[in-house]
């Protein structure tokens, strides 16, 4: 071997060691950067529920007002409009229901208490025999159905009961629901996934889908809370008057196939 060539293997082979070593210490350096981008990835917030502020207006939407709606078994002066405000006295207790039953649509309104606790609410599907029941008897009751609860914040005052909340409870009254989660502790309602209603004197903006026997509640732009499964899934849309002052306006409906 001359001395050249014995030269020339040497600083062969101390680039090959200088090139593994560069590889070796790139590889080590990318380790840090990969394993920090997984930990970011890791830490990004979980997806929020959808968001749907909708106003009830565009194609097949239309308001309902005096003429669609009809009182059953309150005072004849427990309601009242005036300049497309809907008034309820809340005395007796009873609902104003809508002259058409419905089965697929989706319906927008706003609801504001006058006082603090006050205590109402929107039924979806109620039931003709039990809105026929309560006309015929003529006394204070609620219908049969699925009802979106309307519920101001101070209701229950400093010791609120566990089994439902002020932030849009979705349940049955005498019918079948599957209540999605989170559940009370009965297992009867769902229960809202965040609090975002506003306290009395203040307007509230609630957003109700109901299709093929499931309901779904947004309040304030939020979906919060609903169920699936309903028996009957067809029937009267109808207001509660239950003890304290409310107003509701933007009564706005759409059906839906």
């Amino acid at each position: 071997m001359t001395a050249n060539h014995s030269q020339d293997l040497t600083r062969r082979a101390f680039l090959g060691s200088t090139a593994a070593a560069a590889c070796v210490g790139a590889a080590s350096a990318r380790q840090p950067d990969e394993t920090t981008a997984n930990e970011t990835a890791s830490k990004k917030p979980t997806p929020k529920l959808p968001r749907a502020f909708i106003d009830g207006t565009g194609d097949g939407w239309k308001a309902l007002g005096e003429a669609d709606l009809v009182n059953v078994n309150c005072h004849d002066d427990t309601w009242s409009w005036r300049d497309g405000v809907l008034y309820c006295t809340g005395q007796p207790v009873g609902v104003y229901r809508s002259i058409k039953q419905y089965t697929n649509f989706e319906m927008v309104c706003e609801w504001c208490h006058r006082r603090p606790a006050g205590n109402s609410g929107i039924f979806v599907w109620a039931t003709p025999d039990s809105i026929n029941g309560l006309a015929a008897a003529g006394k204070p009751g609620l219908p049969k159905g699925i009802e979106c609860q309307v519920l101001d914040l101070a209701y229950g005052g400093d010791n609120p009961a566990d089994w439902y909340t002020s932030h849009g409870d979705v349940f049955p009254v005498g019918v079948i629901m599957k209540p999605f989660p989170p559940l009370s502790p009965n297992g009867v309602r769902s229960f809202p996934s965040k609090n975002l209603t506003k306290a009395h004197n203040n307007w509230n903006h609630y957003y109700i889908r109901a299709i093929n026997g499931e309901v779904r509640l947004w309040v304030n732009g939020e979906e919060v809370s609903g169920g699936n499964g309903c028996e009957p899934r067809s029937g009267y849309l109808a207001l509660e008057s239950e003890g304290s002052p409310i107003e509701f306006r933007g009564l706005r409906i759409r059906e839906l196939p």
